[in-house]
C-alpha cells in the first residue's frame, strides 16, 4: 500500500507558496522608502545651514567658525551637553502636541498655549497642596498641568469635530488667549505681593521642586519627555487606536464607512497632544522657575512645531530632533559673546530650517534615485517571473 504524502494537496489552479516569485529588489525599495524621510530631512538641514551661512558671510563672519562654536556650545563640553538636554525636555513634549494630531491629518500649532495653561494650572495645584508630601504635590501638579493642557487642545479638536473650525487657526488663536489669560491671572488674582518688577505667583516651595536626575545636572523633565515619546510611538504604531488614527488620517471617508467614531477619536487624540504640552508647562514650573510667570512664554511651543515637522511627525524621531534644536538654542549665548551676534540669531536659523522643511515636502517620491530603485525592482521582478 502506498503511504499518504505528508504534504497537503493544493487546490486546483493554486500556486504553491514556494513557487511564488520573489522580487529581491522590492526589499531594497522598501528600505529606500524608509530612508527617504531621513535623507530628505538631513538634506533640508544642510540647505538651511548653507542659507544661514550666507547671511553670516554677508555680515563679515566665517560661517564655519560660527558653526564650530555652535557645536561647542551645544555638544562640545559636558556642561553644554547637559544644557542641551535640559532644553530638549520641553521640546519633546510640545512636539508631541503637533505630532499626535498629525496622525489624523490635523495641523495643530497651539503647543505654546497648552504649555502656558498647563504651567499656570500646575502652579495653582502646587500652591493649593502646600504642606502635603512633596510626592503628592508633584503628582497633583502633573495631573493638573496635563489635564489643563489636554482640555485646551481638546477644545481645538471639539471645534473641528462639531463645528468644522480649522484646527490650525483655532489652536494658534487659543495660544494667544492662553498667554493673555496667564498675564491676567499672574498680574491679578494669583500675584505674589513680593514680586514687584516681574509679576509671578507665589513659589511652590523648594521641597516641591522637581530635582535633577542622579549623576546629571538635568531635571527629571528629560525623562518625562523621553517616556512620553516612547509611549506615543507605541500608542500610534502598535495599537488598534493608532491604526484607527492612521486610517482616519489616510482616508476619512473610509474611516466613517467602517464605523469608526471619528469625532471621539479626534477629540481624544487632541486631548493627549495637549496633555503632553501641559506636562511641559508643569516641568517648567516644577523644575526651572518654581512659579508661574511670563518666563513660561519661552517659545518652546513654537519650536516644538519645528521639531515635529523635521521628525516627520514620528514620536521616536522627535527625540533626536529635539536634541538638535535644543542644542541650537543652547548655543545662542555663546554666539552672542564670541561673535557679537544677537541672541535671537539661533531663531533665524530655526526659521530658515522650518521654511526649508516645508519646501522639501514636494521632494517625497519625486527624486530620481527613488524612481530608479523602483524601476530596477520592477524589472527584476518581471525577469524572475519570466
Amino acid at each position: 500500500m502506498s503511504q499518504a504524502s505528508p504534504v497537503p494537496s493544493s487546490p486546483a489552479g493554486a500556486i504553491p507558496k514556494a513557487a511564488t516569485p520573489q522580487a529581491p529588489g522590492l526589499v531594497g525599495v522598501s528600505w529606500v522608502k524608509k530612508l527617504e524621510p531621513v535623507l530628505i530631512s538631513l538634506l533640508a538641514v544642510l540647505v538651511a545651514m548653507l542659507l544661514f551661512g550666507g547671511f553670516l558671510a554677508l555680515d563679515g563672519l566665517n560661517p564655519m567658525a560660527v558653526y564650530e562654536e555652535m557645536f561647542r556650545g551645544a555638544f562640545g563640553t559636558w556642561f553644554s551637553f547637559q544644557n542641551t538636554l535640559q532644553r530638549s525636555a520641553p521640546l519633546m513634549l510640545t512636539a508631541l502636541c503637533t505630532a499626535l494630531p498629525a496622525q489624523l491629518g490635523l495641523v495643530v500649532i497651539g503647543g505654546e498655549g497648552a504649555l502656558v495653561v498647563g504651567g499656570v494650572a500646575a502652579a495653582v495645584a502646587g500652591l493649593a497642596m502646600h504642606g502635603s508630601s512633596s510626592y503628592l504635590v508633584l503628582i497633583t501638579m502633573f495631573l493638573a498641568g496635563a489635564t489643563a493642557g489636554g482640555a485646551w487642545i481638546g477644545l481645538v479638536g471639539a471645534l473641528r469635530a462639531y463645528r468644522g473650525v480649522n484646527e490650525t487657526i483655532s489652536s494658534l488663536l487659543l495660544a494667544y488667549i492662553a498667554i493673555a489669560l496667564m498675564n491676567h491671572l499672574v498680574e491679578g488674582p494669583l500675584r505674589d505681593p513680593l514680586s514687584l518688577n516681574k509679576p509671578a505667583t507665589r513659589h511652590i516651595g523648594e521641597a516641591n521642586m522637581l530635582g535633577p536626575i542622579p549623576g546629571l545636572d538635568v531635571h527629571w523633565g528629560l525623562l518625562y519627555g523621553v517616556v512620553a515619546c516612547l509611549l506615543a510611538y507605541v500608542l500610534m504604531k502598535r495599537t488598534v487606536f493608532g491604526f484607527a488614527a492612521a486610517m482616519t488620517g489616510g482616508n476619512l471617508r473610509a474611516a466613517l464607512l467602517s464605523g469608526l467614531r471619528v469625532r471621539r477619536l479626534l477629540i481624544f487624540t487632541c486631548f493627549l497632544a495637549g496633555a503632553a504640552a501641559g506636562t511641559a508647562g508643569m516641568v517648567e514650573v516644577a523644575a526651572v522657575h518654581g512659579r508661574a510667570n511670563a518666563s513660561l512664554v519661552a517659545g518652546y511651543g513654537y519650536a516644538g512645531i519645528l521639531v515635529a515637522f523635521v521628525a516627520r511627525q514620528n514620536p521616536l524621531g522627535v527625540i533626536p530632533v529635539a536634541l538638535l534644536v535644543g542644542g541650537i538654542s543652547a548655543s545662542g549665548g555663546l554666539l552672542q559673546r564670541n561673535f557679537n551676534l544677537p541672541d535671537a540669531s539661533v531663531n533665524v536659523l530655526q526659521g530658515i530650517l522650518f521654511m526649508v522643511i516645508l519646501a522639501s515636502e514636494t521632494l517625497y517620491g519625486r527624486l530620481d534615485v527613488w524612481r530608479f530603485a523602483r524601476r530596477a525592482a520592477a524589472a527584476e521582478s518581471v525577469g524572475s517571473v519570466a
